[in-house]
């Protein structure tokens, strides 16, 4: 089942709202992922030469996320701590994002880091998505684009570090719609190629895939159109980057995806109902989304 939604701002007036519209259209697929929910949203890009860090902890931090911070500062040199919600906090640190990631997973075995680069923060937590998006107050987020997903567990345990979105390369994530059957396989390949994972869920694996194929020098584009290839199963796939986001279906296409434009927005869903929500979806161009053909709206260029 699992429900998808994405909001791409084309202007930046729509901005400041990006949270109340990306909240919205996540209410909507409820009922199509009552286990758990999250986001990722990209704002607020950290200074040059910084990491923007999301990280999330099952307990009670001790100190709380300022100690963290602190921590951080006296490896790197300057650390702080921006915000918080629910468990996740994120920290900028003034180490690239190799190295500050590399630090948060060999000296903090209580964190479990959520994502890592410039501009993405990502929230995830199990329970219904109205209640998550209530209590993390997702209507007061600003940013230039986000995605959303709610979770019908099947293939893994119902828990916080399952729940998508998933990050594995920086300001990269991946939320998904389907089924693969080659991802164990697929999995142990990537760690060969230096790819770790924390779950054992099928869409991490595919988000290190994308991970991979861009480390090697693929475009966005060509590593999805790679995904037609070297992934087994029925999938609809939202990936985020820095710049935007990209939709691809599998040849098959049989899970729901519609897409929505205005001069406005861009807006994924995985029914109608949520893109209804934004102001102006009347008037959108609608359409559903090609099997086999990748989508992508970035800063850069619109495809």
């Amino acid at each position: 089942m699992c429900g998808i939604v994405g909001l791409y701002c084309k202007k930046a007036e729509l901005e400041q709202q990006l949270g109340e519209y990306l909240s919205a259209m996540l209410v909507q697929m409820d009922d199509r992922g009552p286990d758990s929910a999250g986001v990722a949203v990209y704002r607020d890009p950290a200074p040059d030469g910084w990491t923007k860090l999301t990280l999330y902890s099952a307990e009670d931090v001790p100190g709380g996320w300022d100690e963290i911070a602190a921590e951080l500062a006296d490896a790197f040199g300057e650390a702080v701590h921006t915000g918080d919600r629910a468990r996740h906090g994120v920290v900028l640190v003034s180490a690239d994002a190799d190295r500050a990631e590399a630090f948060v997973r060999s000296h903090m075995p209580q964190l479990r880091l959520l994502s890592g680069g410039r501009v993405i923060e990502i929230y995830k937590e199990v329970g219904r998505p109205r209640a998550f998006a209530e209590r993390f107050k997702l209507a007061e987020l600003r940013g230039t684009h986000g995605l959303g997903h709610t979770r019908m567990a099947t293939e893994s345990r119902v828990t916080t570090e399952g729940s998508h979105p998933f990050s594995t390369g920086h300001d990269l994530c991946l939320v998904h719609n389907g089924s693969l059957s080659n991802h164990n396989r697929l999995r142990e390949r990537l760690r060969h190629e230096g790819i770790g994972f924390q779950t054992e869920n099928d869409t991490e694996v595919a988000a290190g895939y994308l991970t991979w194929r861009l480390r090697e020098g693929a475009s966005l584009e060509q590593a999805l159109e790679g995904c037609l290839d070297d992934l087994d199963g029925f999938y609809t796939f939202l990936v985020g980057t820095a710049e935007g986001f990209a939709v691809l279906r599998d040849p098959i296409a049989c899970k729901p995806a519609v897409l929505a434009e205005t001069d406005d927005w861009v807006a994924m869903a995985s029914e109608y109902r949520a893109i209804a929500v934004l102001p102006g979806a009347a008037d959108a161009q609608i359409w559903e989304p090609a099997p086999a053909v990748v989508y992508a709206w970035e800063k850069a260029a619109v495809a």
